[in-house]
């Protein structure tokens, strides 16, 4: 690890500090490989030398956006669970005591936007790595008893969920924000469809056989290993893996035309919540201005931000309050989020937050805050890429909205926000921030 870090901050160093990339393509600072096999299959492949360690992670571009059959919703967070059932190869027990024998570190998740599988093991157990995962991908096998199970399971997850308040607001807003594309269901799904998931064996393996193809996959792996061995390997072990990725018939959005609103009431004592989303638009590191709104995002609503100060800080009206401006697929929503302390000034702290927009719609932020933010930005990213667990787990999302182009999609949102100018943050608040595009959910406790 202290080779690695060394080498990471010499790069830094060398090369100025915040902009340097070692195969000069941009602000990405490692060098990488790209291997394409002709199923389909890439591989992005980061040589780190010196820590001893490899993040392998398989990145499905399937979430639960993927899921537009009616009735049909959850089914790719359900194959989160299910990848780990095992193969004819491979039992469950024996992945699991091949994980433990490697000392692997792994886990998986699911986004609206993908599905992610990752390890973290030794460098020299790239081979078992590659042995375990191109015979799960490829062969997974499970019997109806085990899949019902499962689907219990996922049952009992969902109903735990409900428990949080902040998951219950994230249903609603979802489903009122949206009418036809499939955000309107969160990574979940609907209940109604989760209490129906036992009966959906066989619908299950046409998911699997549909959406886990060679084609829908990248793999990216990180860390301490020769890339011109593994990439050899890569292709004796996924080589002949079938192609056949079916695209899902995703309904578009149609277009907000005036503010939508619920008062939710949580089964359970929390404080009162305020959810806003504003529809947004689907990533695309070539437009500046989505740039300049996730940049706004965190200027508005960020922990330096005036309403931060005031609200959170000063009058300690609430416990907190953030906005995120991220990035998806399809266009979805920039979401401002605050818990309030007392009931009694939701109303207050709407006002607030409006009065904030209306500012940034109006006054330009000082070219000196900007400069500011877009430093701080640079410098945690880069910071973030010490590890190649980390610079793993930061490329995953990129590389599922943008495929194999993925780390150059980094270095053209970084490009992107060199060049950003208040004028253009100004600009990004009046087109996206627009009431007639937004939806509000007002949550509070029933005791």
């Amino acid at each position: 690890m202290r080779v690695l870090l060394m080498s990471f901050f010499a790069v830094l160093l060398t090369f100025g500090g915040l902009s340097a990339n070692p195969s000069s393509k941009g602000f990405f600072p490692y060098q990488y490989e790209t291997l394409t096999l002709d199923n389909g299959f890439t591989a992005l492949l980061i040589p780190m030398k010196g820590s001893g360690l490899v993040a392998y992670y398989t990145i499905v571009r399937t979430g639960s956006r993927d899921e537009w059959e009616a009735g049909k919703s959850g089914f790719a967070h359900f194959f989160e669970h299910m990848m780990f059932r095992g193969t004819e190869k491979y039992s469950a027990d024996d992945y699991e005591h091949m994980l433990t024998d490697m000392g692997a570190n792994n886990n998986a998740y699911t986004t609206d936007d993908y599905t992610c599988y990752y390890m973290v093991i030794p460098g020299d157990r790239i081979d078992t790595a590659l042995d375990m995962e191109s015979d799960r991908f490829q062969n997974l096998s499970y019997e109806e008893g085990p899949f019902r199970t499962e689907a219990g399971a996922v049952y009992g997850e969902f109903r735990k969920n409900r428990t949080n308040p902040w998951s219950v607001a994230y249903e609603e807003i979802s489903n009122l924000a949206f009418d036809k594309h499939t955000y309107k269901h969160t990574t979940m799904g609907f209940e109604a469809d989760i209490k129906d998931m036992p009966n959906g064996y066989e619908y299950s393996k046409s998911f699997f056989q549909r959406y886990y193809r060679p084609e829908n996959c990248i793999l990216l792996i990180a860390g301490d290993f020769e890339v011109a061995e593994t990439s050899k390997k890569i292709e004796s072990f996924y080589g002949d893996w079938k192609s056949g990725y079916v695209k899902p018939q995703i309904v578009a959005e149609p277009e907000q035309t005036g503010e939508r609103s619920k008062e939710v009431i949580y089964e359970g004592k929390t404080l009162p919540l305020i959810w806003i989303a504003y529809k947004s638009a689907a990533f695309d590191a070539d437009n500046k201005m989505i740039a300049a709104a996730s940049l706004l995002g965190n200027l508005a609503f960020g922990q330096n931000s005036d309403i931060y100060k005031q609200l959170v800080i000063r009058e300690q009206k609430v416990q907190f309050i953030g906005g995120s401006f991220g990035f998806n697929r399809d266009p979805k929503f920039y979401s401002i989020r605050t818990m309030v302390k007392n009931e009694d000034d939701l109303g207050y702290v709407q006002e607030q937050i409006d009065k904030t927009i209306e500012h940034f719609k109006t006054e330009p932020v000082s070219e000196a805050e900007l400069n500011k933010l877009k430093k701080r930005n640079r410098y945690s990213y880069l910071m973030g890429l010490d590890t190649p667990n980390q610079v793993a787990s930061n490329l995953a999302r990129m590389i599922a909205l943008n495929g194999s182009n993925g780390i150059e999609a980094v270095n053209q949102l970084y490009a992107a926000y060199d060049d950003i100018t208040p004028e253009d943050i100004r600009a990004a608040a009046k087109h996206f921030l627009q009431n007639d595009r937004r939806t509000i959910i007002t949550l509070k406790g029933d005791r």
